[in-house]
Parts: structure tokens; sequence; C-alpha cells
């Protein structure tokens, strides 16, 4: 299996140096700007009158019965009491627990689920209506930030910290306007705050000490909907504007 794998590596690699000529390259760009479009105009239609809602990351791979997940869905169903529908990844891990959350209080359930060659399925717990899936990560995250009014982030890995930084960039660069970000589990995201502060920071002064107001830091799902509905308390906003 391995060497099968190895072997597609390798020739996705060889293909990559490939001369095309113009007529392939037409082609091939051609059909990818319009399923493109077509990820954008679905997702654009189908989520523009979901109402607010709160994105909520995390490792697919969190099994059920760890505490992150329980964490994860207990969020998910306070967020719902509190007013707002959830969105998730649409797969498993704390993506299930966040869509598990939302659907045991009745509240909207999105799933923004991608087409992966491991890991990725759907879970039971999306509103048939609310489930989309992907092929571009890059339409997807674009989803995730347009319709949410905050983020919970939770423990996860690569794409928890893609989906993080993208947010955070967004923010800090005022191509959109502040929303609240969480992050979930002081323990596991200590190290990398930690890193922020004096390597990108103090050391390097390749961000500002604001940065770190872009962000808050939690542990429990008590505090994590606290702040969201703390930070939207002060523009005497409530999640049914």
């Amino acid at each position: 299996m391995a060497s099968l794998e190895n072997e597609k590596e390798d020739e996705r690699i060889r293909q990559a140096f490939k001369e095309r000529d113009w007529n392939e390259i037409k082609s091939a760009d051609s059909w990818s700007i319009f399923k493109i479009m077509s990820e954008f105009v679905d997702g654009f239609e189908k989520l523009a009158k979901i109402g607010p809602c709160v994105s909520i990351f995390g490792s697919a791979r969190t099994p059920r019965d760890h505490e992150y997940y329980k964490i994860a869905e207990e969020v998910a169903a306070k967020l719902v009491r509190h007013g707002y529908g959830v969105i998730t990844g649409g797969g498993p891990g704390i993506m299930e627990a966040g869509n598990k959350g939302a659907h045991s209080e009745g509240g909207k359930s999105v799933g923004l689920n991608i087409v992966l060659p491991f890991e990725q399925f759907n879970n039971i717990y999306i509103d048939r209506d609310k489930l989309m899936t992907f092929d571009y990560f890059f339409v997807r995250k674009v989803l995730f930030i347009r319709y949410a009014q905050g983020f919970v982030v939770l423990p996860g890995g690569f794409g928890t910290l893609d989906e993080l930084f993208e947010a955070l960039t967004l923010i800090q660069t005022n191509k959109i306007g502040r929303f609240p970000i969480v992050l979930v589990g002081k323990s596991y995201w200590g190290g990398l705050i930690d890193w922020i502060k004096q390597t990108l920071i103090e050391e390097n002064k390749y961000a500002k000490p604001e940065d770190l107001d872009l962000f808050w830091l939690v542990d429990d799902a008590t505090e994590a909907v606290k702040v969201i509905d703390d930070f939207y308390s002060k523009y005497l906003l409530s999640p049914n504007f």
C-alpha cells in the first residue's frame, strides 16, 4: 500500500515538471475555474440565511471518550442555547462533537466537509440541508470565516492551525472585521502562545504585542461561550441581530 502511494506521489511530482502546451493549460485551468465558482455559489446560497453561527475547529482524530470531545460537544450545546448555530468541518472527532452538541439542542448544525484520501467522512449530526462537500480547502475556509460570528478552536493538527492562523491573519490585516477567537485547552496551546510571544514578538518583532489580544485562551466550555457573549454585549448586539 505504501509503495503504491509512493508511486502516485512520484508521478504527481513528475507531472508538475512536465511541459504542457497552451491548449492543455487552458482546458485544465478553465475547468478548475468553473469548479471553484460552483463551490462558492453553492456555499453562498446555502449559508446566506443561516443566521449567526460560531465555527468550531479541532482534530478529526479526537476519540469520543476524550476530554476535548466532551468539551466541544458542551460548547456547541451552550452556543445553541445562547442563540447561535454551529459550523464545523463536517467530519469526525471534534467536528462530530460540535455538530452533536448543536443537534442535541435542536440548533442549526452546519457541516462543511472536504474530500480527502483519509480521515474525512461526514458525521450524522449535520442538518441534511446544511451539509456541503468541497474539493478546495480555500473555498471551505472562506465560508468558515464569512458566515461565522466567532471561532472556537480546540486542539488539532495542521488543518486546525491553518484555519486558526487564516482567521488571525485576516483580522490582523483588517481584511475582515474583528470577531472573537477562543482557544480551548491551556496545556495544549500554551507552548504555541509562548513561542508567539517570545520568538515572534519579543525577539524578532514579526508581530506586535497587541496581536496577542486577537484571541482568548480558556479551559472549559462555559468560559468559551462567555467570551463570545461578552464580546458582542459590548456592541449591544445579541445572537438574533
